[in-house]
């Protein structure tokens, strides 16, 4: 309520107001002191009545009617028509607000997703990038005043920094804590090497159990190093990313994104241990990162498929392969929960066999034997004082349980416990389900937790967090299905989520497309999900950035099962988002995954879009060739769109590329060629063959870059052509004038003058062949050999040299068809008479004197 509206010590002003904004009732008296409360208009109470019907004594129910006010402190106001003066009602008078603060300049923008979103802004090095999600990123040069001033975190706050980056255990039942088994030489000479300030690299296959060395060692190597030991990850992200991280782990100050060559100054005096888990990248990337730290200790494990470090890196190198027979069936007891008895033993030495001694193998193992154990000893049922049984409704015609407490009643059935199943009624999975045991776990889990594995699986095998499952499941403790999956060994943690174990996806993906559990709905309903949960405006980048794998999975989904709008507008609504949190791999990946999409669907202004958010990511990078390009093809095509607010941010950012791109950009003049036409021999030009202008395919988005080189040469070469063909139009034309009355009637003569030529004397043309002028419908019974005469001009379909080279044709059959025009023969820019475009190549020779031959009648 408004400050000017308050009253103290009013009585009545905890009284409700109605729809309308006055007071339902005084209250408590009410009188002259309840200035400003207004009684709304009531009608007389109607008289009470006793149980008979008769009238009661009004008197008694004096105090049910609010006292009337008094309003000798009120002005006149005109009472309601036909009603009385006591039950008129009266205004509040008007309230004046205070005005409003005004909004913050970077507040609200609409997302295509629907939400707000507001325009944030972060540094560089060199550069202030103001994030706007609907125009495109603004650059310019980072002012003095906003660059940042890194501020070193102390031990506590980087604890709590680093835990918040690591996976919450999910909900529901835990999983059994297994020990770490032979690994203990492993473990000793990885501690042994980190404490002599060497970095090691862990490797293996999938499964073999490097992140729980690495767990265990850094629990281990907590007081080995000054500043401890931070854990961070390297799944699908590059090397810049990582420095990043470890930049944002020791610094305080998230909106700061500094340059590489920045980054060993500031971490240089740091010194710890750095566990980096899931590393993807070797050789001079991974050499990069040990140089930017070198007082730390790395220890990073990578896939076995990921390069190896340089020689002059110095990492060593510690392979883990699987466990012996008796590890792994001690594991597999260990996973149980209780000790194996023959035909288990048995079976775990022929998993031992298939699997080579991996140790997830044996984790999903135990998770079989206690599905088999809950399936043999079915647990009692806890009964409650509802119809529900265990969160379910109870079957039609089951009976209900005793919850009187006379079970000996007749007619009241009394609680018997489940009876256990033999075990022969229940048998060990048989090899090839112990293979690929995803499918028989899966069959065993609750509906919730299936259908969460088919949006797994649907991603690529990334899990959304468990925050997301009820939302697309559909039900309320969807939540719980994470827990379930981590229980049994399908799900593990990795980075900030979780995501399928190693063999799952390819083990589920067959299993539920056999089904019909399986299809293009899950990443359909996950992509539009995303889209409105990243688009909300309390959802931060950083929250945004830690679901950014399952993100990018849905969209790459939508993308390849026919659903690439979805895939657009999520790479919409969440590119801002990763460019704000300084996730730049994953900015970069929705960009392209939306370019490629926008491309399928159509969407003009959102391709433009995404090519102008990659330009400003090249910028920022260094690569200003490739910014140049992406920022030329996101000008042209807001262009066309008329998109004039986009085509301003777009032309400045391309107007900053040029200024601080150390190399010009490519000359768009035509090479000084032109001489070579005017000087090349004539008889050389004759023999030249025919060159062939093919029409230049349509400039896409990424020809734009040399448009302009191209239309210089394409318009020099239609300048050639023009010229060329209007020199055989007048030719055509003193040809006709000459014809007399066989011109043919297709062809208008015009009126030209020629030279008189003291020499020779001009003969009347003769009519042209059929071989070199099939339009002509006049035909001479005798072959005839035109005139190369200077002064006379040849039909169309023959050659013409110069005065200097004369020559004779031989005489055409009139069987030979003649292909082409005078615009085709004409096309070639390097000679300046016309050429016959017959099948048959003609050979021309000069004459050895000057006389000028005669068509022979």
């Amino acid at each position: 309520m408004d400050e000017h509206n308050v009253e103290p010590d009013r009585p009545g002003q905890d009284e409700p107001f109605d729809a309308f904004g006055v007071r339902k009732g005084l209250g408590r008296g009410g009188g002259a002191g309840d200035r400003g409360a207004l009684v709304p208009y009531q009608q007389q109470p109607p008289a009470p009545r006793d149980a008979f019907g008769e009238s009661a004594d009004p008197s008694a129910f004096e105090g049910l009617r609010p006292a009337e006010p008094s309003y000798a402190d009120f002005p006149a106001y005109p009472e309601l028509p036909g009603a009385a003066a006591e039950d008129a009602t009266e205004l509040l008078p008007k309230a004046v607000r205070a005005a409003r603060e005004p909004l913050e300049l970077m507040a609200a923008t609409r997302t295509p997703s629907g939400g707000s979103a507001r325009v944030r802004r972060v540094t560089t090095a060199d550069y202030l990038l103001t994030v706007n999600p609907i125009d495109g990123t603004e650059v310019v040069r980072c002012p003095p005043g906003e660059r940042r001033t890194p501020v070193l975190r102390t031990r506590d706050e980087r604890a709590a920094h680093l835990t918040a980056a690591r996976p919450a255990p999910p909900p529901g039942p835990p999983a059994p804590e297994l020990p770490l088994l032979e690994r203990d030489d492993e473990r000793e000479r990885v501690i042994r090497l980190l404490s002599r300030g060497r970095s090691v690299r862990v490797t293996g296959p999938s499964g073999a159990g490097c992140t729980a060395l690495l767990e265990a060692v850094a629990k281990a190597c907590a007081d080995l190093a000054p500043e401890g030991v931070l854990w961070l990850t390297g799944y699908h992200r590059t090397v810049g990313d990582v420095l990043q991280d470890l930049h944002d782990t020791v610094y305080t100050g998230g909106d700061h994104r500094p340059d590489r060559a920045e980054l060993p100054g500031l971490l240089r005096e740091f010194g710890a241990v750095v566990v980096i888990d899931d590393v993807e990248f070797g050789g001079a990337a991974l050499a990069e990162l040990l140089a930017a730290a070198p007082e730390c200790a790395f220890l990073i494990s990578s896939p076995p498929e990921a390069p190896a470090p340089a020689a002059e890196s110095g990492v060593e190198e510690v392979y883990l392969a699987g466990l012996s027979r008796t590890a792994c069936v001690d594991l597999l007891a260990l996973a149980a929960g209780r000790t194996l008895d023959e035909d288990e033993t048995a079976w775990a030495a022929d998993l031992w066999f298939e699997s080579e001694g991996l140790p997830l193998r044996f984790v999903q193992a135990g998770a079989l034997l206690r599905q088999r154990d809950a399936l043999r000893f079915p647990a009692e049922p806890d009964w409650d004082d509802s119809v529900w049984e265990n969160g379910t409704p109870a079957a039609p015609g089951a009976a209900l349980p005793d919850l009187s407490g006379f079970g000996d009643a007749p007619g009241i059935p009394a609680l018997t416990p489940p009876a256990r199943i033999p075990a022969a009624d229940v048998p060990l999975p048989s090899l090839a389900e112990s293979a690929s045991p995803a499918g028989l776990l899966a069959s065993r889990l609750s509906e919730a937790a299936r259908e969460a594995l088919a949006f797994a699986v649907a991603l690529d095998g990334e899990i959304p967090h468990a925050s997301h499952l009820p939302a697309l499941v559909g039900d309320t403790h969807g939540d719980a299905a994470l827990g379930e999956m981590t229980a049994v060994g399908l799900a593990v943690p990795v980075a900030s989520h979780y995501r399928l174990a190693a063999g799952v996806t390819r083990q589920l993906a067959a299993v539920f497309t056999a089904e019909g559990e399986l299809s293009e709905v899950q990443a359909h309903t996950a992509a539009l999900h995303y889209a409105w949960w990243s688009g909300h405006p309390s959802v931060t980048p950083a929250s945004a950035a830690a679901e950014a794998e399952a993100i990018l999975a849905a969209m790459a989904a939508c993308r390849h099962n026919g659903n690439p709008g979805a895939a657009v507008l999520l790479a919409r609504t969440v590119a801002p988002a990763f460019a704000a949190a300084l996730h730049w791999s994953a900015w970069e990946r929705a960009l392209r995954l939306g370019q490629e999409a926008a491309r399928l669907t159509g969407e003009l202004a959102e391709e433009a879009y995404f090519h102008h958010e990659l330009g400003v990511l090249a910028l920022c990078n260094g690569e200003y060739d490739r910014a140049r390009a992406e920022l030329e093809a996101s000008i042209g095509m807001r262009g066309v769109l008329a998109d004039r607010q986009g085509s301003v941010v777009g032309r400045r950012t391309l107007a900053l590329v040029e200024d601080v791109s150390p190399t010009p950009p490519p000359s768009l003049e035509l090479p000084p060629a032109a001489a070579a036409f005017e000087d090349a021999p004539p008889a050389a030009a004759e023999t030249t063959p025919l060159a062939v202008i093919k029409p230049a395919p349509a400039p896409g988005p990424k020809r734009l870059a040399v448009v302009g080189t191209r239309r210089n040469l394409v318009a020099a070469g239609t300048g050639v052509l023009l010229a060329a063909v209007l020199g055989t139009v007048v030719t055509l034309g003193a040809t006709s004038g000459s014809a007399g009355s066989d011109q043919d009637p297709q062809v208008k003569p015009l009126e030209t003058t020629q030279p008189d030529d003291p020499d020779t004397t001009q003969p009347a043309s003769p009519p042209a062949s059929p071989s070199t002028t099939p339009a002509s419908p006049s035909t001479s019974p005798t072959p005839t050999t035109p005139s190369t005469s200077p002064t006379s001009t040849p039909t169309r379909g023959t050659t013409s040299p110069p005065a200097s080279h004369r020559s004779s044709a031989p005489p055409s059959s009139p069987s030979s068809p003649t292909t082409g025009s005078s615009h085709s023969a004409s096309a070639s820019p390097s000679t300046s008479h016309t050429t016959s475009p017959s099948a048959t190549p003609t050979t021309t020779s000069p004459s050895p004197t000057d006389t000028p031959t005669t068509p022979e009648s």
